[in-house]
């Protein structure tokens, strides 16, 4: 579990990123290395990597932007993930998720207001015979519905 550190400074994103210059092709592990290192891209990683790639950082951000696995905050406590492939969207996924985005009063991606749960689609967990299937902080869970989203959340909390 990532601990809240304070904000890395560039010189700390920088001693990160350095080392893979030489990739072809380095601003994704580049990403990568620093969402692994802080559980998150900092808004300081973006100047950073627009000044060692001699790129814009309008395009170093929209990179960010683009690759959902990328969260620009800290994510909350707990990790949701729900599944949003065909197979559990069939069985009834899409409404779990919709009612349980609602509940929590958050989009795909976001995260609850008390930093408590992030949700995040998830494209297939394989338990695609007892779909809709989410994952809470790495457990997976077959057959769920909101109510029994809810009450796990709530028993997390």
């Amino acid at each position: 579990m990532h601990h809240h550190a304070p904000a890395p400074s560039a010189e700390e994103i920088r001693d990160v990123v350095l080392p893979l210059t030489g990739l072809e092709g380095p601003l994704l592990p580049m990403l990568h290395a620093i969402q692994e290192v802080w559980g998150h891209v900092p808004q300081a990683a973006v100047p950073v990597l627009a000044d060692v790639l001699n790129l814009g950082r309008a395009e170093v951000h929209g990179v960010i932007s683009f690759y959902h696995d990328f969260r620009d905050h800290p994510a909350g406590r707990r990790v949701l993930k729900i599944c949003r492939a065909e197979a559990c969207q069939s069985v009834g996924g899409a409404g779990v998720a919709a009612e349980t985005l609602a509940r929590l009063g958050v989009d795909w991606h976001g995260t609850t207001p008390d930093g408590g749960v992030t949700v995040e689609p998830v494209y297939c967990l394989g338990l695609c015979a007892c779909g809709p299937a989410a994952m809470l902080d790495g457990r997976v869970i077959g057959r769920v519905d909101a109510d029994r989203l809810t009450a796990e959340l709530e028993a997390a909390r």
